[in-house]
């Protein structure tokens, strides 16, 4: 989904993906190894301040275009095309059914018009793109389309970001579509690559956690909890009597005290399982499903050795941690290790540089 950028140009120029979140920069560059199979050539992760970033708007545009920059500079790309992300929250979707057939020019009247009746803001304050999904379930004389509306100033904030920092914002997704991107990538591990099956989204970030759940590349339900990494640092700063610097830095490298596992880390784990399950509860009073069939874990806690073993254990479901590179070709330069640890907080990036990509 780009919005108000390129839609209709046909060939993408080299591009990476560049994902901003509350708490880091995230940039992942791939390229076509041949035979249709990307490879992942550089990656790099680079930290923000705090309050830089805050509920998904640019609080401080200068610092985080210098952290853009620092990142870019680690990177050493000499691609200086970025496809970014909006927020979930910040981008209004809806589809429509028009006639089949439609020009261009035609689909973009009936669009706006149909916008008018959805968006609770004036037309020329927003950002619209629309892309045609395909045949309306009613018959082949119809089309269903996506309609994306977001407010002006969210889109020129990121543009702003990459700007000041000597980058091109080329396209503009949306996060929620940028992880079904990376979701595409990873479902091949599901019996029958997830068909007709629940899949349980949870991208723990540092401040809320973002549960997904998608039914054959449909979002069928989300939800939004106010739980997220930054309550480890705050339990860490509590019980060891930490600056959150401090916390931040053992929570990565360990370093802790023996009682750090049953004491802090487990808890916070058990905690997590139960928003998850708290959420689990929400969709099936609120949907028509009642089972869910896998959960796939991203984002920085994701990673917690043994997080996946709690959440299966008190929800009863298939979990695995969220790795879209697993299938890819992996440049020599990028320490494997390393980038099987940082993959589930690459979700977004990972689906921003697939655009590279597009038809």
């Amino acid at each position: 989904m780009q919005l108000d950028f390129d839609i209709f140009n046909p060939k993408t120029p080299p591009l990476f993906g560049m994902d901003i979140s509350s708490s880091s920069v995230k940039m992942v560059e791939m390229v076509d190894a041949g035979k249709g199979v990307p490879r992942v050539e550089r990656y790099v992760i680079e930290s923000l301040p705090k309050d830089a970033v805050l509920d998904g708007n640019i609080a401080n545009l200068e610092a985080v275009a210098e952290a853009v920059q620092r990142g870019w500079k680690k990177m050493a790309t000499k691609t200086k095309n970025v496809a970014m992300a909006l927020p979930t929250a910040a981008v209004i979707t809806k589809k429509i059914i028009v006639p089949a057939g439609l020009r261009d020019e035609e689909l973009e009247v009936q669009v706006e018009s149909e916008a008018n009746q959805y968006i609770p803001f004036a037309l020329e304050e927003v950002n619209l793109d629309f892309q045609v999904v395909g045949p309306s379930p009613s018959g082949p004389e119809e089309v269903e389309v996506l309609i994306a509306a977001s407010r002006k100033e969210k889109v020129e904030d990121r543009v702003a970001v990459a700007e000041a920092a000597g980058l091109k914002a080329l396209c503009m997704d949306v996060e929620s579509y940028a992880t079904q991107t990376s979701f595409d990538l990873i479902k091949k591990q599901f019996p029958n690559e997830g068909l007709d099956q629940n899949v349980v989204l949870v991208d723990v970030g540092s401040l809320v956690m973002n549960v997904t759940v998608l039914r054959n590349d449909q979002t069928v339900y989300t939800r939004e909890q106010a739980f997220g990494g930054a309550q480890l640092t705050q339990d860490i700063m509590r019980q060891y009597g930490m600056s959150q610097e401090e916390a931040e830095a053992a929570k990565r490298s360990g370093g802790l005290p023996d009682t750090y596992e049953t004491d802090v880390l487990r808890p916070f784990m058990e905690n997590a399982a139960l928003e998850i399950q708290r959420a689990m509860q929400f969709f099936f009073t609120s949907t028509p499903y009642n089972t869910v069939e896998h959960i796939l874990l991203s984002g920085g806690s994701a990673v917690i050795a043994g997080f996946d073993d709690v959440v299966s254990t008190r929800t009863q479901v298939n979990t695995l941690v969220a790795n879209p590179f697993s299938s890819m070709a992996i440049s020599p330069r990028i320490q494997l290790k390393r980038l099987v640890a940082d993959a589930p907080s690459l979700m977004i990036a990972c689906g921003l540089a697939m655009r590279r990509f597009d038809p």
